[in-house]
C-alpha cells in the first residue's frame, strides 16, 4: 500500500505542480450563473502552474453545441507555433450550473471546472480540484479576462476571493500575453 501511495504521489507531482494534503476545498461558486453570458473568448491572465500549459497567449473559447454541451477550444503559442485543443464541457447539475466539467478526450473523465466568480464582461475566476483517496488533492486555479490584461486591483481582488475559499494561490504566476497578435 505504501508503494502504491508513493507511486501515485510521484505521478501527481510530475503531472500537476500544486499538490496539497487533505481533500479538496469546497469553494462557493458564482450564484445564479448564466452560461450564455459566460460563453465566448477568455484570455488566461494568471494561473497556478500546470504541466499541460507551457506556452504563451493562452485563451479559451466557449460555444454552445446543439446538444446543450459546450464546445471548448483552448489555444496557446508554443515554440512559435499555434497549438489548439478541443474539448467538451457539460453542466453536471442544472441546479448548480457554475460547476461544469470539461474533458479534452473521449477516454478521460470530466475534470471539475468551477466558476467561482465572474462579471461576464471583464473577468472570471475558475477553480478545478481532484481528490486522491481523500489523502491529498491537486488543484488548478485561473484568473481569466475578456482582454489580455486586467488592472492590478482586479487581480488582487481575485487573489483575495481564492484565499477566502481556502485555495492556496501563493504560487500563482502571471500568464504571458505579450506579442500574441504579431507572432503568427
Amino acid at each position: 500500500k505504501k508503494l502504491f501511495l508513493r507511486l501515485v504521489g510521484q505521478l501527481i507531482l510530475k503531472k500537476a505542480q500544486v499538490p496539497h494534503w487533505g481533500p479538496c476545498p469546497e469553494p462557493a461558486v458564482q450564484p445564479a450563473f448564466n452560461l450564455k453570458q459566460f460563453l465566448g473568448r477568455w484570455f488566461e491572465i494568471a494561473k497556478l502552474p500546470a504541466q499541460f500549459e507551457k506556452g504563451r497567449c493562452i485563451e479559451t473559447n466557449f460555444t454552445l453545441k446543439t446538444d446543450n454541451s459546450i464546445r471548448v477550444v483552448s489555444s496557446e503559442i508554443l515554440k512559435g507555433e499555434l497549438r489548439k485543443i478541443e474539448g467538451t464541457g457539460v453542466i453536471e447539475d442544472l441546479k448548480n450550473p457554475a460547476k461544469m466539467g470539461i474533458s479534452y478526450s473521449y477516454v478521460l473523465p470530466y475534470s471539475p471546472y468551477w466558476i467561482l466568480s465572474t462579471d461576464y464582461v471583464n473577468s472570471a475566476l475558475v477553480y478545478s480540484c481532484t481528490d486522491i483517496l481523500r489523502l491529498f488533492h491537486v488543484d488548478f486555479a485561473w484568473i481569466l479576462g475578456r482582454t489580455r490584461t486586467l488592472p492590478d486591483s482586479t487581480i488582487q481582488k481575485a487573489m483575495e476571493i481564492f484565499a477566502q475559499n481556502n485555495i492556496d494561490v501563493s504560487r500563482m504566476i502571471p500568464s504571458r500575453q505579450q506579442g500574441c497578435e504579431k507572432s503568427l
